[in-house]
Parts: C-alpha cells; sequence; structure tokens
C-alpha cells in the first residue's frame, strides 16, 4: 500500500491530506482563527460544581467554561491497562469547588453549543511514547501486535524509567514505536522528561485561567502522528514550514529525512490525486458507489445514520447476491467515509437486508478490516435483528462538515423547506386570523416570488373565496430577499 501526505499551508489555514493508493482517505484543517485545542494544558478556575451531574465547570480562558467529569479528575491507573473493573467515582463535592486552581488538559475540542472535555490526567506526546505525570504504569499500543516486539518495547521502556529517578510519570507505547531502537525511545523519554519540568515551572508562575502548554502546530504534529515506514512522501507547499518540518525531522525522527521534500509546483498541491474535490463531496449526503448503488450520511446531533441501497445495480444472478455486493462496496466506502468526515460518536448503519447469514458475516468482517486503518479508536457490534450495525468512533474534534459549514439559515438546519402550497395555506390562517382582531380595508401579503406565484395561479379561486368571506381585498407584492417560508400580513 503506497502512501503520501500533502501539507497545504497558508496564513489562514493549514490542511494536511492523507492519500492511500492515490484516495484521499483523510483531511485535517487548522485555522489560525479557530485552532484546536485538544492536547493543550490549562490552569483553569473552578466556576460551578454540579453534584447532580457528578461533574464541574472550569474557566479556562475560553468563551465557554470547559466541562470536566468526576471520572477525569480521579488520579489512577490509566485506562489502557487492561483492567476493566467499573471504577468508584467519588461524590465531586470532595474532590472540587468553586473558585479553586486546577491543572487540566483538554481531551475534547469545544463541539457545537458543547464546551470543551477536560481532564486533570495529564499526557504529553512525543514521536513514540505519551508521558503521563503521576501514573506509574506502562501500556502499549494494541496496534503492535507481535507478542516479542511488544515485550522488547516494554522491557525497555521499564528499564529506562526505573533509572530516572528526576520525573517520575508512566508511559504509553505508540504504534510508531514498532522496530524502534533503543536510543531512540531513551532520547524520547529525556525530550518528554524536559517538557513536563518545564511545564511544571510555569503552573507554579501563572495565574489561572492561562494556557500552560500548546500542543504542536498541525504541520508538524503531522509529522509526529501520522508518518509511518510505508509513508513514500510528504509534500509541503510553504518554504517556510518546509524549513520547521525538516527542523523537526532532523532532531526526532532522522529516518524519514529523505522522504519529506518542498513542493514548488504552479499546480496547487492539493489538486494532485483530485483532493478539493473529494472533500467537496465529503460534504454531500449521497456517496455514489462504483457499482450504481448509494450510500446516504446523515449527521445529527445524537448520532451518524447510513444508509445504503442498491440504486442503479441490478446485478447479474440473484436478488441476494446483488444485496451482498452491494453492502460489501459499502462497507469499504463507508470505513473510508468515516475516516474522511472525521464522524464520532454513535454511528448507526442500515445494510439492506441479508437473508444469508454468511453474508453478514462477510459483510461485518469486511467492515472490521477496513476500520483497523482507522487512527480513531472504532468498537462495533454484530448485526442487530433489526438487521442494523452499530458503532462508536471515538470523537475528539469538529467533523470536517462542522469546520467547513454552518447551517443553513434558510432551513435552520433541518435539510428541507415548506412547499409554497405549505406556506400560502399559512398566509390564508393569517388573514383570517388578524381579520377576527383588526379592523382593516384590505390586506397586503409580501411574500417570495414562488409564493406570490402560486397565490395568484393554483390559489387564486382559493384567494377569491378568502376575499368574499371576509369581505376586503387582498393584494400581494413579491419580497425578492425573502426566503420562501417568510411573509408577512400587512393592514391597510
Amino acid at each position: 500500500m503506497s502512501e503520501e501526505i500533502l501539507i497545504n499551508v497558508t496564513p489562514v489555514e493549514t490542511r494536511v491530506a492523507l492519500v492511500e493508493n492515490g484516495m484521499l482517505q483523510e483531511a485535517y484543517i487548522e485555522r489560525t482563527s479557530r485552532k484546536g485545542i485538544v492536547g493543550n494544558i490549562y490552569k483553569g478556575k473552578v466556576v460551578r460544581v454540579l453534584p447532580g451531574m457528578e461533574a464541574a465547570f472550569v474557566d479556562i480562558g475560553l468563551e465557554r467554561a470547559a466541562f470536566i467529569h468526576a471520572s477525569d479528575v480521579v488520579n489512577g491507573q490509566s485506562s489502557d491497562d487492561g483492567n476493566d473493573s467499573p471504577k468508584v467515582v467519588p461524590d465531586i463535592r470532595t474532590l472540587l469547588r468553586e473558585g479553586q486552581s486546577l491543572v487540566v488538559q483538554v481531551t475534547k475540542d469545544p463541539i457545537g453549543t458543547k464546551g470543551a472535555r477536560l481532564t486533570t490526567q495529564l499526557s504529553i506526546p512525543s514521536r513514540y511514547l505519551v508521558f503521563m505525570p503521576g501514573i506509574y504504569h506502562v501500556g502499549i499500543s494494541q496496534r503492535i501486535e507481535d507478542d516479542a516486539e511488544r515485550t522488547r518495547l516494554k522491557t525497555l521502556v521499564e528499564e529506562a524509567a526505573a533509572e530516572q529517578t528526576d520525573v517520575q510519570g508512566g508511559y504509553i507505547i505508540r504504534t510508531a514505536a514498532e522496530a524502534a531502537a533503543a536510543d531512540d525511545l531513551i532520547g524520547d523519554m529525556k525530550y518528554l522528561h524536559r517538557l513536563s519540568q518545564s511545564i511544571h515551572e510555569r503552573i507554579a508562575r501563572v495565574q489561572a485561567p492561562t494556557v500552560v502548554y500548546q500542543d504542536l502546530p498541525l504541520f508538524i504534529r503531522t509529522i509526529r502522528d501520522l508518518i509511518r515506514p510505508q509513508t513514500e512522501k510528504v509534500r509541503i507547499d510553504s518554504r517556510e514550514s518546509h524549513q520547521r518540518v525538516m527542523e523537526f525531522v532532523e532532531e526526532f525522527v532522522t529516518e524519514f529525512s529523505d522522504k519529506v521534500e518542498y513542493y514548488p509546483g504552479e499546480r496547487p498541491i492539493f489538486d494532485l490525486y483530485s483532493v478539493e474535490d473529494e472533500i467537496q463531496k465529503a460534504l454531500s449526503r449521497k456517496v455514489q458507489l462504483k457499482s450504481g448503488g448509494y450510500v446516504i450520511i446523515d449527521q445529527t446531533e445524537a448520532m451518524t445514520t447510513i444508509d445504503i441501497n442498491t440504486g442503479a445495480f441490478v446485478g447479474h444472478r440473484n436478488l441476494e447476491e446483488t444485496i451482498f455486493k452491494t453492502n460489501l462496496e459499502a462497507a469499504r466506502a463507508i470505513s473510508r467515509q468515516l475516516r474522511l468526515r472525521n464522524l464520532g460518536g454513535i454511528i448507526i448503519i442500515d445494510f439492506i437486508d441479508m437473508e444469508d447469514t454468511e453474508h453478514q458475516r462477510q459483510v461485518h468482517r469486511m467492515l472490521e478490516k477496513m476500520l483497523e486503518r482507522d487512527h480513531a479508536k472504532t468498537k462495533i457490534t454484530g448485526v442487530s435483528e433489526l438487521g442494523l450495525v452499530e458503532m462508536t468512533r471515538k470523537r475528539t474534534t469538529e467533523s470536517l462538515g462542522q469546520i467547513l459549514c454552518e447551517p443553513c439559515p434558510i432551513c435552520d438546519g433541518r435539510g428541507f423547506l415548506k412547499t409554497s402550497e405549505t406556506v400560502c395555506y399559512e398566509v390564508f390562517r393569517e388573514i383570517l386570523r388578524v381579520n377576527r382582531a383588526y379592523d382593516a380595508e384590505s390586506y397586503l401579503v409580501m411574500a417570495s416570488q414562488s409564493v406570490v406565484d402560486r397565490l395568484l395561479d393554483e390559489e387564486s379561486d382559493n384567494v377569491a373565496d378568502l376575499e368574499t368571506f371576509i369581505e376586503k381585498t387582498i393584494r400581494f407584492q413579491v419580497e425578492p430577499f425573502y426566503s420562501q417560508e417568510q411573509y408577512d400580513v400587512v393592514l391597510l
């Protein structure tokens, strides 16, 4: 599998495209005016404790107060230690009080109307490791599957940590550490110790609320988190950003220095592999499948729903085989769309009903296999009695659609408008209501072109009947700036 990373840097935003086999798989966007804050560490102030929710609001200097649950205040073992036993959450009032200073880290960006999500369990990432001050535990990424390699890495980190007595903390060994040399891991540990000490020194100096540590900018995070041995090229279209990336590479990941290059081409970098076109397609509800079938993706406040249809695909053998092939193709497309659109939270997939249980198993397995490439943590259930597949995908930042779009001011995010016929009947009811309440010689209806056209054409008989009933004349005026649902009834 060939993999390339394209980085487009401008003064107002940075965009990153992860391309696999010539096809866009993931897109990341960071705007100068609205940077993501996941990973940032703040010295905040508790502004409100909510015993009924076992949570508190913390002022960290943002527009909206951030939210922290009692389970994220409790210090203890990392959630990655493999212990699935339920944790006892103490009363939030025994942990926090209003006005208290609190050092917190952002685990989820503000999304929609919700403030940022916080934890007091700090974690500081580097290329190969994540350092967790105050936690005495060494975890390892589940994606490193070789048992011998897992043992080697864990032993190496545990022995090196035992020798480091100046800074106490635990580690998570990241996927990128697979096959890493001992010197590289120890170098990472020393870097994390220096960074941790500087963070704690700053915490002691500053007043709340203020930021004490900010994660790296997107174009450098990309090198730290996304570059892998199978990455063939990293192309950057900004000479200054390329220089900063090379400084980072030469200090931390020298083995990739020959893979990072400056892209000076006249053709925009995101025109390579049709990245711009793919981003535009990812904003649509409908995803066309090569067979002729299609997938409909609807993102709502509570969950994302995905529906599969055979569309124009009629197959060659029988209906069951047609459905099976459509579902298989959809499973591949869905896994890519989840990554590309960065959809998170609860996701419900309504595959076309399959009678054959073996077909159900193969479609489910295909979805699982394709999701293995996902950088975000996913959890998937089997096919339910209703033929639905339920899954979750960890959400830490806004989706692509939430970053690039806003709710339509005309339909208010519903995705549909009242028909001109419906609005006409609303106008009739409004005239009757106003006529009972006020005394006027005639009425002027101000509405959009489509509504006025209908009132003067298809509804003209109804208008005449209404005029006879109320014994008043009704005139109409087109307001070009009115939406189809807007209208006013004016007394004359």
